[in-house]
């Protein structure tokens, strides 16, 4: 499908759960929508998407294939293959050029492209990222309910961490890695319990989490892991078509600065998802891109077309 005069409604680029939601409603608004996706979404580590109402226990890729699927029906849809790796203002709208070389135009852009994860850099955690190791109690704590579970933190994150964790066992240790415990007592009032000694593998076999290994060469049992991660952009086309940056924050380095519907400082150029910087979640994702979607509709309603 080509653009009507060679000018796309809407770009989105990005096609994780905030960039298929957002499909789904330009499609459904006929906006001649093209979708640009690179084939990376967040969450394909994980084994099944936790929380998310009519997908709960599904794997990510079927959840992304349904999504896709779903899109067939809209014929003013076109979902592409590749990344989208310069971008600059055309006139009233934007100029996309994709890693294969072509030049897009359009007169809104919608940025889905996800974000970057950042664990702590332990021997271990990679190998079991989004099983037995995770960032999200929400997303992940039902599996390991009742089992023994562990926080790799210190200070204030692992007073939240560690009495959050209370809600899915009985059985929560603090593994500050080396660092001193944290002094609030809420922690041991809860019945959880701190290990200061530094931490040199998160050992088990395949995704499974079996111990905590420490450098004196002793382990503790431990089945489960919750880490804070940092999350950084992917992309800087946000950047490049002149967004402000947000102010960091204990989940992104650097998130793009917008609005609860995902609009910048820049008028036609939206963001959606994880980008923003909010709690990571497929929910959130997809109900960031139904909103974004949305005023980017608002928004072609209210400018003119060009041509």
């Amino acid at each position: 499908m080509n653009a009507t005069n060679g000018t796309w409604d809407v770009i989105v680029v990005g096609a994780g759960a905030a960039g298929l939601s957002a499909g789904l409603v330009l499609g459904r608004a006929r906006r001649e929508t093209l979708i640009v996706d690179a084939g990376e979404p967040s969450n394909l580590a994980a084994e099944a998407v936790g929380g998310f109402l009519g997908a709960d226990g599904r794997p990510p890729t079927e959840l992304y294939e349904r999504a896709r699927a779903g899109l067939e029906p809209y014929g003013s849809v076109e979902l592409r293959s590749g990344s989208v790796t310069e971008g600059s203002r055309d006139g009233d709208g934007f100029a996309l050029r994709t890693g294969e070389g072509a030049l897009e135009r359009t007169r809104t852009v919608l940025i889905a492209t996800g974000m970057e994860y950042r664990p702590p850099d332990v021997p271990g955690i990679a190998e079991r990222w989004g099983r037995s190791v995770f960032h999200c109690p929400f997303c992940h704590g039902w599996e390991v309910r009742g089992g023994r579970l562990g926080v790799l933190d210190s200070g204030d994150g692992a007073v939240h961490r560690g009495l959050l964790l209370t809600s899915w066992s009985d059985d929560v240790t603090v593994y500050t890695n080396g660092n001193e415990p944290p002094a609030d007592p809420a922690l041991a009032a809860a019945g959880v319990a701190i290990d200061e000694r530094p931490v040199v593998e998160v050992a088990g076999s395949g995704a499974e989490l079996d111990a905590i290994r420490f450098a004196d060469g002793t382990d503790r049992a431990c089945n489960a892991l919750l880490v804070p991660v940092t999350m950084h952009q992917r992309s800087d086309l946000a950047a490049q078509l002149g967004a402000e940056p947000g102010d960091p924050n204990p989940i992104a380095a650097d998130p793009i600065r917008a609005d609860d519907r995902g609009t910048t400082s820049v008028p036609g150029l939206l963001v959606a998802g994880d980008v923003t910087g909010r709690m990571p979640s497929v929910a959130n994702a997809v109900a960031s891109g139904s909103n974004a979607a949305a005023a980017v509709v608002q928004h072609l309603t209210a400018v003119p077309a060009r041509g």
